[in-house]
């Protein structure tokens, strides 16, 4: 039955154990305050509380309906001080206790877990048999524990991903250095080619220099002797030609 009742308190923290309301009918605001209250007419029933507050002799009592008032329209500041206020002026160890009850029940809506734990073990120091309390100190408890483990996961979360963006800033750092080393080596490679063109460019612009084949050589030898030759002929017919002297005819 206790865990049954726990899951349906995670579900909302309005399955919280209702706050406890001081019946007392014997001043005529208080009742109507507590008629209001029974309607859920929380407003109506805050103004008569306030006024049962301003003519009552012991304000202790319409202060704590005032609280519980304040608690149902979600003002729970204004609570809170209600129930503190009550906790202060009772010497009743039960109505103390509950008043501590109650703040218990308003921190935890207010989401500050922390003062309802301690409000909750007040009120259970006062009243120790309070099964009430008892059973929203251990949600209190439980609710803190899964807070604490959800900033664990966001702290982790957290970490991770800053591990993520200084691996993923390491990874582009390396790889805009290995693209400079790449357009370094196109580069590079780009000059080499261009310097051996143009190697090859200006070899091609020089004489060519090199021995001449044997075969070539006396086909050479052998045109210039046949020139040598023709010229030595053409030269030894000059010389006939100009001492060649005319015959006498005998008539």
């Amino acid at each position: 039955m206790k865990n049954k009742r726990f899951m349906g308190f995670l579900m909302t923290v309005a399955l919280l154990v209702p706050v406890k309301v001081v019946a007392q009918r014997d001043v005529k605001y208080l009742r109507e305050g507590n008629k209001a209250f029974e309607k859920k007419q929380y407003d109506q029933a805050e103004l008569a509380y306030r006024k049962a507050r301003e003519e009552a002799k012991d304000p202790v009592k319409p202060d704590f309906n005032l609280g519980d008032a304040l608690y149902k329209q979600k003002k729970y500041n204004k609570a809170a001080t209600n129930f503190l206020s009550v906790a202060g002026k009772t010497d009743e160890n039960i109505q103390k206790a509950d008043a501590f009850y109650n703040l218990g029940n308003t921190m935890i809506q207010a989401g500050k877990i922390d003062e309802s734990i301690e409000a909750y073990k007040n009120a259970l120091r006062l009243n120790p048999g309070d099964r009430d309390a008892k059973y929203n100190l251990s949600y209190a408890l439980r609710l803190k524990k899964q807070q604490q483990q959800q900033k664990q996961r966001q702290k982790q979360d957290k970490n991770k991903n800053q591990e993520d963006k200084q691996q993923q800033n390491k990874q582009n750092q390396q790889q805009n250095q290995q693209n400079q080393q790449n357009q370094q080596n196109q580069q590079n490679q780009q000059k080499k080619q261009q310097q051996n063109q143009q190697d090859k460019n200006r070899q091609q612009m020089q004489p060519r220099e090199g021995k001449i084949s044997k075969e070539t050589a006396e086909r050479l030898l052998q045109a210039l002797a046949n020139d040598e030759k023709k010229v030595q002929e053409k030269v030894k017919k000059a010389k006939a030609q100009a001492h060649k002297t005319k015959t006498v005819i005998n008539w």
